[in-house]
């Protein structure tokens, strides 16, 4: 394959390529689902599944299963601290010590580390950053997301990209006869959309549900058979399973089923989360706008905090193999589709990431 270089990719070839890129979602729910993608990809159904554990097993996959949705099912929030240089370590240990913390980053800022609390009720959520603080001794910024305009980590990464989807960036412009693509050409490809955010959110869950979200978590198993795999550990029929695991699809609980990609092992490391300060009364428009941009992978909305000195009310994230090229789409974002205030917080290191965790979903 003409495209594959670099140590990740010098073990995959071609099938491979089409399981990462193309399987990060779609994954059937059925019980024999290895083997549908092994038809589709021309293989058995034993190697389908020998590919993917080998892809997990390397760490560009870093789970197979569904990736969860947590402002629907429960209570999440992204949250802050400026934690001493001299107690940095410290401070993150003690973050990271809570199972309910699934990502934590150190940012090139002020405010230094940057970490998403996920929880199964506002009430846990807030106790848990309420005690990360008395135990720092660092104060927190809570900015729970009151708006999602776009978010999606699905991208292809078996390409040269310098920074997410940088090929249908360039397909945009083909498509607009080689002429640089005007702002309005973007805009008739907006595919974003403003959903608010409830914080007291729980899903209205059944207990079927509720066992099949805590059960998959982590992934699903690895094996030729995982919905009945799945089925046995919650004590359910395979049939009940299978309808419950499409309703929690259905309901927004789960938001894609497939192979979660490591985009730091693929090369997408040069991640940059932009914070802006938009005028309250553009703000759907503009985030709708920028969430349909090819390259934005994030945009929602997030509360000022002024007695914090936190003026930003609206986040993008860009991911790229390339900070140059990366910083190139932020001014183009900057000077085309919002033009305020802003800061870029790129990530320095990543201190913990995880797929979001409960430990509980419904109260019995």
């Amino acid at each position: 394959m003409s495209t594959l270089s670099g140590d990740w990719r010098e073990g995959i070839d071609d099938v491979d390529a089409a399981i990462i890129d193309g399987y990060q979602s779609g994954v059937p729910v059925e019980e024999r689902p290895f083997r549908s993608i092994g038809a589709a990809l021309g293989i058995g159904e034993d190697e389908a599944l020998e590919r993917v554990t080998r892809l997990h097993e390397s760490g560009i996959v870093r789970r197979f299963g569904a990736v969860l949705n947590p402002p629907v099912i429960g209570s999440s929030t992204l949250a802050a601290v400026k934690a001493p240089e001299d107690r940095f370590d410290e401070v993150a240990a003690v973050i990271n010590e809570y199972r309910q913390v699934n990502h934590n980053y150190a940012r090139d800022h002020e405010w230094n580390m940057w970490f998403v609390v996920t929880a199964g009720s506002r009430a846990r959520r807030d106790e848990i950053l309420a005690e990360i603080e008395m135990r720092t001794g660092c104060p927190v910024l809570n900015l729970p997301m009151l708006t999602d305009y776009y978010i999606d980590l699905e991208f292809p990464v078996v390409n040269g990209d310098r920074f997410a989807r940088e090929s249908a960036d360039l397909r945009s412009a083909e498509q607009a006869n080689g002429e640089t693509v005007s702002r309005k050409s973007l805009e008739e490809r907006l595919d974003s959309s403003a959903t608010r955010i409830s914080e007291e959110a729980t899903g209205d869950l059944s207990a079927l549900e509720a066992e099949l979200l805590l059960a998959i978590q982590d992934g699903f198993p690895l094996s030729a058979t995982p919905y009945r795999d799945i089925a046995a550990e919650v004590g359910y029929a395979l049939e009940d399973v299978l309808e419950g695991v499409e309703r929690l699809v259905d309901a927004g609980c789960i938001k894609r089923i497939g192979c979660v990609v490591n985009h730091v092992v693929t090369g997408f490391d040069a991640n940059c989360m932009v914070v802006w300060d938009v005028p309250d009364d553009r703000l759907d428009e503009w985030g709708e706008r920028a969430g349909g941009l090819p390259y934005v992978t994030l945009c929602y909305h997030r509360p000022r905090r002024p007695e914090q000195a936190w003026p930003y009310n609206l986040f993008t994230m860009i991911h790229g193999r390339d900070a140059d090229a990366v910083d190139a789409k932020i001014d183009e974002l900057a000077a085309e589709y919002l033009p305020v205030e802003h800061e870029r917080l790129y990530s320095t290191e990543t201190l913990k990431q995880t797929g979001a965790r409960y430990e509980e979903l419904v109260d019995r």
